[in-house]
Order: structure tokens, then sequence, then C-alpha cells
């Protein structure tokens, strides 16, 4: 073991001996050993995860530098009728079909109509004063979505959501383990606690600079984190079912009687908030031969006093209705529409009055997540948070880099008499319950530890 390492170890022993509490010093070995597989393995996916969420933080700033020749325009004097502008469209891309509207939110923004060409989906931004059409961009070619796509899945799909999702869930266990780690065994250990000592040489600067600055920021960061589980995959589905069968997500009650509704949950057609994803579609009653205009949609939208920049989402077939969805800044102000295309009745009109708690409290979540909640000052928190997360992971990376043994891993010993306390072991049950992953993960690598590393003489030797 190391000089760094040694320093570190013992001075925790000493204090648990001290006590005689042979107890907390064999669990402080196991905790330690356990954060240390938990960094090496998660540390490079949490930083690029941390990377890739500082460039998506400021994307409405980046996007607007990027495309600020398709969203922006000189305002004119009236802006032409949004069928025209649809029929323009029409002309243009004549084998494509019209998914989607977003009308013109400012005087000099552009309209946006989303069309299905030759099976990839693509949006078409136009002057809506002119009529001209100013460009179009495909879903790949957007680079944030492939930004939030690596953020997300790591650019491989299902599997890539899983891991990130598991990085997650460790970077909270991580945190716990690192909190437990760092708390002082006696009362006048503060230099090294809350404050860095500047005077004990390289190592020990080091390792403060690992620890002080993830207690500082410890509530920020694991708040962080916890807001953005919500989208993973499999605990994101999980929360979203839970809030559905509690009621705690959108009310029941949105429709009256008269209203069948479809078992299409609304993510499947459109592109809701949060709280709107597994709300089941209503279902049109054909009155006329012909859907309503797109602008006598946008008049019911309007007088319904929905937050400017919604997006309208045409019908799918005869009984499908008009979606409209707007995610503003700020999550109060959010709604989700579904409307008769035949005779322009709202049959669910939700907004967040309407959400049940455990969904209020995720809105809230996401739009902190995102940096959008309180603007700029949102913006710079979380990026600082991530560059915390940043320099944590690599001054841990480091730390063990350079007092790890030449050809060893280098992870710390387990005692050889340690038991699990069956309090350590209800926390692992419930953190596998709250998050599944965590529990298959840690399961797995109990079993690795006691089964196979333990006993397996060579590579017992590498690990230490």
């Amino acid at each position: 073991m190391s000089i760094q390492a040694q320093e570190l170890h013992q001075s925790v022993l000493e204090d648990d001996l001290k006590g005689n509490n042979t107890k907390a010093t064999s669990l402080y070995r196991a905790v330690w050993r356990w954060h240390f597989y938990a960094g090496i393995i998660f540390a490079p996916f949490i930083i690029m995860l941390s990377i890739s969420g500082i460039i998506y933080l400021f994307k409405p700033q980046i996007e607007n530098m990027i495309y600020k020749d398709y969203y922006f325009v000189h305002s004119g004097q009236e802006k032409l009728a949004v069928e025209k502008q649809i029929e323009i469209v029409k002309e243009k891309y004549s084998k494509a079909t019209i998914g989607d509207y977003k009308p013109s939110f400012e005087k000099n923004r552009s309209s946006e109509i989303g069309i299905l060409n030759n099976g990839v989906k693509e949006t078409i931004f136009m002057n809506p004063y002119n009529g001209q059409i100013l460009g179009g961009l495909s879903e790949d070619d957007k680079i944030f979505n492939k930004i939030r796509d690596f953020h997300g899945k790591l650019m491989v799909g299902k599997l890539g959501d899983r891991i990130v999702e598991m990085s997650a869930c460790w970077a909270i266990i991580l945190l716990l383990t690192g909190l437990y780690l760092w708390f002082p065994r006696t009362k006048d250990k503060i230099m090294g606690t809350i404050v860095p000592r500047l005077n004990k040489g390289k190592r020990i600067f080091l390792r403060d600079l690992h620890s002080v600055p993830a207690f500082w920021f410890s509530i920020f960061i694991a708040l962080f984190i916890l807001t953005g589980i919500p989208w993973s995959g499999l605990s994101g589905d999980y929360i979203n079912r839970f809030a559905t069968a509690t009621h705690t997500g959108y009310p029941t009650g949105l429709w009256d009687g008269n209203v069948p509704k479809s078992v299409v949950p609304t993510k499947n057609i459109a592109k809701v908030p949060w709280a709107a994803e597994n709300l089941p579609v209503p279902k049109s009653k054909q009155t006329s031969a012909s859907p309503l205009p797109v602008e006598n949609i946008i008049n019911i939208v309007d007088k319904k006093n929905v937050e400017k920049g919604y997006k309208i989402t045409f019908p799918q077939g005869k009984e499908g209705v008009y979606t409209v969805a707007v995610f503003p800044d700020e999550p109060k102000k959010e709604a989700t529409l579904h409307i008769d295309q035949y005779s322009g009745k709202v049959l669910a009109d939700l907004r967040f009055a309407d959400y049940g708690s455990l969904a209020k409290a995720i809105e809230i979540g996401v739009a902190l997540h995102e940096g959008h909640y309180f603007g700029l000052a949102n913006q710079l928190l979380d990026c600082l948070i991530c560059l915390v997360l940043i320099g944590v992971c690599l001054t841990g990376v480091y730390m063990w880099w350079m007092r790890k043994p030449k050809g060893k891993l280098g992870a710390p010993s387990l005692p050889k008499d340690f038991k699990l306390l069956k309090s350590v072991a209800i926390l692992i049950i419930i953190l596998g319950i709250v998050f599944p992953l965590v529990g298959i993960s840690l399961l797995a690598a109990l079993i690795l530890d006691w089964l196979v590393i333990k006993r397996i003489q060579p590579i017992k030797q590498w690990i230490g």
C-alpha cells in the first residue's frame, strides 16, 4: 500500500480503535473498497455524462447561433394564413406527409412544419410573412439531438440507456459512500473535512480536493442526478407507472362520460411533458366529412390561453385528435390538449395545476436539470455542478493511479473476518428496490468479490 493510502487509512483506523470499535473499522474498510470499485468503473461514464450535459445546458444559446438563418426572420406586416403555409410545403415536398405545425411565437421567428419525407422526419422552417422556405433539418441533422442521444443512451440505444441509468444510480451510491468515508471521526478534524489542507503535501491536498468540494456540493449533486432519473428507460418507466397507479401523475376525469378514449398513451403520438406521457389519447367523433383547418385549432388554443411556443400534432386516422403541447421555461405554464378534429371540442386539457404531487415535483426537477427554470443562473449552477463532478472523478482516478502498486489494481483490502451488517444489508435491499439496476449490479459485484476474487489467488493478488 502506498504512503498516501496508508496515511488516510491509518488515521481513520486509529480513530475507530480509540473506542475499540472493530465493527466500525471493518465497515469503513469495506465501504472504502466498494467506493473504490464503483469509482473505477463508473467515473469515465460520469465524466462523459457531465461533459455532454454541460454542452446541452446551453442548447438555446448555441442553437440560436447555429440555426439563426432558419429560426429568425425580418418581421413583416401580416402573416400568411396557416393553411397557405402548409400548402406551400406540400407543393415543395409533394410526396411528404405533414405531421405537425409550430406557429411563429415571436414577431421575428419562423414557423415550423414537421413532415415525414421518404421515411425521414424533417422540420421545414418558413418565413410566415412571405412563405419563403428557409430550409429544412432532419432529426439526425440536429446537432443537439445527437448530443441528447449520447447523453441519454450513449448513441447505442437500449443498452446505452441502461448503462447511463446505472451510472447515474451508482453516482448516488458513490456520493453516499464518499460522505461516509469523509465523515470526521474526531471533533477536531475540521481541516480536510470542510476546508482543504494546503500545507500537508501534494497527496493530502489531492485527497481533500477530491472530498471537500463533493461535500459542499453533495445536496446539489444528489438533486441534479435524481432529477435526471425519470428520463431513464427502466426507473423512469417504473416511476411513471407508479405515478399513474397512485394518481400522483395526471388526474383522472379529464374527459366527460361521452368521450371514448383509446389505450394509446400520448407519448406515442406526440412529444409532451413527462406528466402527460401516459395520458390515454381520446378519440374524435366524426361529425363532418373533413377535419377542421389548423387555423381554427390555433384560435381554440389561443382562447385557452396556452403559452406561445406550442406545437400542434395532426390527427392520425379518422378517430385521431389534434394534440397540442408546450414546454415553456416555467413548468407552471406547461399544457397538453387533445382536440376533436371535427368539432373542435377540447377533449382533454392538462395543465400543471392538474398534475399530481409526484408529477409536479418531477416537472420542476426536469426544468432544473435542463437549466431553464430560472434562466441563465440555473444554467451556470448546473454547469458548476457538472464541473465539480468532473473534478471529483478526475482527482479520484488520479489518486488511485498515483498510489496503486505497479502491476496491480491496488484495491483497498477487505477484512478477512468481515460480515455484512444487518443495517447495511437492509440499505442494499432498499437501494435495489428503488434503483433496480443498482440492486442487480450490487448483487453481481458481491458475488464476484466473495466467490471469485477472494478464492482465485492470481486475481486476488492482482486486485490487492
